[in-house]
């Protein structure tokens, strides 16, 4: 993808609905798995619940510049959007 297209994507909200889908299922295996999880990651499972709006829109734009986002574009199938939204939320937690 080119930065244009990275930076329209980035700012899609039919794409940041699927960002916050991932974001959701993701943190629902935390809470639903907690053990061996570290406090950080349960926080940030726990706030992403309650505001999930808002954590989708923070983690769009590094989500939008995984390889397989970048690969695919709007067209990334769901199980590579859910590994590149957890590899994005690993990066920051």
């Amino acid at each position: 993808m080119t930065n244009q297209e990275s930076a329209e994507l980035a700012l899609d909200p039919v794409f940041r609905g699927r960002v916050k889908v991932s974001l959701l299922r993701y943190a629902e295996n935390i809470l639903g798995n907690p053990s061996g999880r570290t406090n950080a990651l349960i926080a940030w499972a726990r706030i992403t619940f309650m505001q999930s709006d808002q954590v989708a829109q923070q983690y769009q734009g590094g989500v939008v510049l995984d390889g397989a986002v970048q690969s695919a574009g709007k067209d990334v199938t769901d199980q590579a959007l859910q590994g590149a939204v957890e590899s994005a939320v690993n990066k920051i937690v």
